[in-house]
């Protein structure tokens, strides 16, 4: 531990020398300083890492209660472990259960590496965080500098967190604690759905709903969601369970009592309007964009009658509206015009009362096709690619994960938790470890000529300027 010290402590002082005297004295700018800084950090990390490893080897070899239970099969069983540093390559011992027979490496199960794992889980989960925005194939090569890695590297990776799927929400979304449940008059609740390409040719549908408490304002004519929470996913085309959730999220997080309406927004799909059947005190209401795209549908060949059917809808003259389509019908010949003004005329007599519920005063419109287009479409739908449904609902729900305030790391870690495996080495021997920790580090920092600024030095000299100033 002594000589990791020295080492670290005096490749911190010539590093540092020679990068400020190449900024201050030479060519270099503060790019190449933050460069160089960062190169010397990783190398100082592979160091730290690397001498972990070799305590805890050396105090498991050394322990009591080992020697009880294992012996030693084999030593000196190299392997590398990469990390968000670089390589660390290091070795260990292979040990036998005296009792059982059990073959393990007892300093990898002791710090939680497992039997064919190469990489660690800051980096897996930094690999995964880069492949929500950009491809399996960029994540792979941008990740860390002068490492690539596969893009079946970074699916795989991704493979791992199978059991994300019906646990999300939960643990990404409420900060609040369900013991004190949120108060609020009005809830929002928005849905709407992304077109996956699949890898066999076809489409699926990639829902999208999120629950909102209003509007809060982020500048000048800017607003922002007030605690939204989202939920996503396939369901197999059916949106029971997906509900399901929504409705499980609203009872525990918010005090139902106190709810007067839940207004639910959505382009009027029958899988949105479903969602009237699970959350209690809910009011449809068909939103504006869906709305306005069928009035254009029906009217683009005759623009004169847009205004007129809008004044309309306005002023909730269902009969009015009605007789305007007839009107439009007449005088259109072609075929499939004909179809298309029928379709937007069935289209908003069906959802004649969702129309209407859009001129309440306290409901504030609605955004999800935005949303959708911003966590859903900007990676699985925006670009020419084929999914197979595990990484589609994967990546979506990944997004969604990091849209409610989650990290994919802390998802790795307690997914880690629950495949863990009791250890055979509890804990190492606290005499073992004393001596190797038993150094101190005063001596050391002491004798850094970085800090000793009364030693005259271009380092020392500029520390004083500073000082000075």
């Amino acid at each position: 531990m002594n000589t990791i010290i020295h080492e670290i402590t005096r490749k911190i002082t010539e590093e540092t020398k020679k990068n400020l005297e190449n900024v201050l004295y030479g060519s270099d700018k503060v790019s190449e300083y933050i460069e160089n800084t960062q190169c010397m950090l990783n190398e100082i990390g592979v160091k730290l890492v690397k001498n972990l490893f070799d305590i805890c080897e050396e105090s498991i070899l050394l322990s009591k209660e080992r020697k009880k239970e294992w012996h030693i099969e084999r030593r000196n069983m190299e392997k590398t472990y990469i990390t968000i540093f670089g390589d660390v390559r290091y070795e260990r011992t292979y040990y036998k259960n005296k009792k059982t027979g059990e073959y393990k490496y007892l300093s990898d199960d002791f710090l939680g590496i497992e039997v064919h794992e190469r990489m660690d889980m800051m980096l897996q989960s930094q690999l995964v965080e880069n492949a929500i925005d950009v491809s399996y194939s960029k994540s792979g090569k941008n990740t860390v500098p002068n490492q690539e890695f596969s893009d079946q590297t970074v699916m795989n990776t991704i493979r791992k967190l199978d059991e994300i799927e019906n646990s999300i929400v939960e643990k990404t979304a409420p900060k609040k604690k369900a013991k004190n449940k949120s108060e609020v008059k009005i809830l929002y609740v928005e849905a709407d759905e992304d077109h996956v390409a699949m890898q066999d040719g076809t489409n699926k549908q990639m829902k999208l709903v999120y629950v909102h408490e209003g509007l809060k304002s982020e500048g000048r004519n800017r607003n922002a969601l007030l605690n939204p929470v989202y939920f996503t996913g396939l369901y197999n085309n059916k949106s029971e369970q997906l509900w399901l959730e929504v409705a499980d999220y609203i009872y525990k997080y918010y005090d139902t009592e106190k709810i007067e309406k839940v207004y639910l927004s959505g382009d009027g799909a029958g899988w949105i309007k479903e969602g009237l059947n699970w959350i209690d005190k809910s009011i449809y209401v068909l939103d504006r964009f869906h709305l306005s795209k069928h009035i254009r549908q029906a009217t683009a060949h005759m623009p004169y009658t847009t205004p007129v059917m809008w004044n309309y809808i306005n002023q909730g003259e269902k009969e009015w509206t009605n007789d305007l389509f007839e009107v439009i019908l007449d005088c259109t010949k072609i075929k499939t015009k004909r179809e298309a003004v029928i379709e937007a005329r069935r289209y908003i007599m069906n959802n004649w009362e969702g129309i209407r519920n859009q001129y309440n005063q306290d409901y504030i419109g609605c955004s999800a096709e935005g949303h959708v287009s911003h966590i859903l479409s900007d990676r699985l739908s925006s670009r020419p690619m084929g999914w197979s449904r595990t990484g589609a609902d994967q990546m979506a729900r990944l997004r969604v994960h990091r849209k409610n305030g989650g990290k994919v790391y802390d998802l790795m870690k307690l997914k880690k938790q629950e495949e863990a495996k009791e250890s055979r080495i509890k804990k190492l021997d606290k005499r073992v470890v004393k001596k190797k920790l038993n150094v101190s580090t005063n001596e050391t920092l002491d004798n850094l000529e970085i800090l000793n600024i009364g030693k005259r030095s271009i380092i020392s000299e500029f520390l004083k300027s500073i000082r000075g100033a």
